[in-house]
């Protein structure tokens, strides 16, 4: 059928998936550095992701694309939020006790909760109760020598990389927000632009849930630069 759709110019995109992450339906994903439309039938047409893109990289056009399908969308998202299909005790969730678990004398480990992986996380875990929540991309605490002394102590802590899990972090997220009593939000992100799609992903996360969480966004250089928080 004749229908509008988006249109992605991949000589202008960046790389940045904020595009990936604003689309509700999954149409987009970031294959080799670069956005690409996946499904013509999970666009909807409605293009969110066009004000997302800060390079102009995304337009409409107007061709013969299949019509857009709203339940093959949800049964995707319902797929995408299901556990990894395995047995592995790596995935289930506990509360750490630091105690009786450090590995690093000269450095101990402030971890309290397992899983970290934002994929692999639970929505619902005793350990969220009025917990202040670090949602963190992967890199920050290999830039940053004492991330765990000022970042992770006292804190819920959640890890991923938009560009290299290609999954909308923000639907996840949110859930975690809705379900829970979250009390405020660190978010740590490199300066680099791909890490805009997670700090992105949490906004949206927040804004999705309904609730006023306090968020502080802290970005971090390649080596190791933070301002004082």
């Amino acid at each position: 059928m004749l229908r509008k759709i988006i249109e992605i110019n991949e000589e202008k995109c960046t790389g940045c998936g904020l595009c990936a992450k604003a689309c509700h339906e999954g149409a987009i994903a970031m294959v080799n550095g670069k956005a690409k439309l996946m499904r013509d039938d999970y666009c909807d047409g409605m293009g969110d992701c066009l004000p997302a893109c800060p390079a102009g990289a995304i337009s409409f056009t107007e061709r013969e694309a299949a019509a857009y399908d709203a339940a093959a969308v949800q049964r995707a998202k319902a797929e995408k939020q299901k556990p990894p299909d395995c047995a592995c005790p790596g995935t289930m969730a506990k509360t750490i006790r630091q105690e009786a678990a450090d590995c690093c004398a000269d450095a101990p480990s402030r971890l309290s909760n397992w899983p970290v992986q934002i994929r692999l996380a639970p929505v619902k875990a005793p350990y969220y109760a009025g917990a202040d929540l670090l949602i963190a991309a992967d890199c920050t605490a290999y830039a940053c020598g004492g991330f765990h002394e000022r970042f992770i102590k006292g804190r819920v802590t959640l890890v991923g990389c938009p560009k290299l899990d290609g999954v909308n972090y923000a639907d996840k997220l949110s859930q975690i927000l809705e379900e829970n009593d979250i009390r405020g939000i660190v978010l740590t992100r490199m300066e680099v632009p791909c890490c805009g799609g997670l700090e992105f992903a949490v906004k949206r996360a927040i804004e999705w849930s309904g609730k006023e969480i306090p968020l502080q966004v802290v970005t971090i250089s390649a080596d190791g630069e933070i301002p004082d928080v």
